[in-house]
């Protein structure tokens, strides 16, 4: 069956851990969905990992639109979320509003993602009041990262948790159907994660989170321009590709590919008669 989010909520009241990645095409929107995740992030994170910049805010609606619809196509039974990109909800509720919507309609998501707490819940509760799912972002939030000063851990200090608190609660109240943590303490988000009815997605959060999320290709060893202290790779496919690369080209170089299973043929009578 389709997961939605009301399998989100299930998975939270039975103790159910989820799990997610992020995904910008097609084809790996297709293997990761037959692999059975529950949810696919259309993460800004592209900016990084598919288009290069050395962070999220150059990001578009237009990039998000185009690589989310990509997904879309390809999860079939996976739960697709996309994330609005920079200065595309800040600027005001009705902007917000808007965008959540192109997201959905041209993007074709089933639910939205925004970063920030607080300064948030108007947004949150409008786009929510529209009928289009929410999921909040709080903790370190990657589009504020010239505010941060860099990528830098949320929430040790006494005040910082204080804030990270009332962020989740106040995303939760303006109607967020989960909440995604990012680099906060282990502690702090596994209290909070006890705290809140709705489902917390943890990234760089620990174990405490009722589900965690990574960028897949952080996951599967294909993008090593930086790498977090909280990921793992489950796999090394960036090697395997290379590896594959260089087989080819050798192969191409020796003449050994394409060999006659490759090719197709034609009749020698219409090849004598064209010279």
């Amino acid at each position: 069956m389709k997961k939605t989010v009301t399998t989100f909520a299930k998975a939270k009241a039975e103790g159910e851990k989820l799990t997610m990645l992020t995904a910008y095409d097609y084809s790996t929107a297709k293997l990761l969905d037959e692999a059975g995740i529950d949810g696919l992030l259309v993460g800004d994170s592209l900016g990084n990992v598919m288009l290069g910049y050395d962070d999220t805010i150059s990001v578009t609606m237009e990039d998000m639109i185009h690589h989310c619809a990509a997904v879309a196509r390809g999860a079939k039974e996976t739960l697709v979320v996309c994330d609005m990109p920079f200065m595309s909800y800040q600027t005001s509720v009705e902007d917000a509003v808007r965008n959540a919507g192109r997201l959905m309609k041209e993007g074709r998501a089933q639910a939205v993602k925004l970063e920030g707490g607080v300064e948030m819940a108007d947004r949150i509760k409008a786009i929510t009041d529209c009928g289009i799912p929410v999921m909040a972002h709080i903790g370190l939030t990657p589009q504020s990262i010239n505010a941060f000063g860099g990528f830098k851990v949320q929430g040790k200090s006494e005040a910082q948790a204080k804030k990270f608190v009332e962020d989740a609660e106040a995303v939760q109240a303006a109607g967020a159907f989960a909440v995604t943590f990012e680099c906060v303490p282990e502690k702090l988000a596994t209290l909070v994660s006890g705290k809140l009815a709705i489902p917390t997605i943890g990234i760089g959060a620990g174990a405490g989170c009722d589900g965690q999320i990574l960028v897949y290709a952080d996951a599967l060893g294909m993008f090593s321009d930086f790498t977090p202290k909280f990921v793992k790779r489950f796999g090394n496919i960036g090697d395997a590709m290379k590896e594959a690369t260089k087989a080819y080209i050798d192969e191409v170089k020796a003449g050994t590919y394409p060999t006659v299973e490759h090719t197709y043929k034609i009749d020698d009578e219409v090849i004598d008669k064209l010279y």
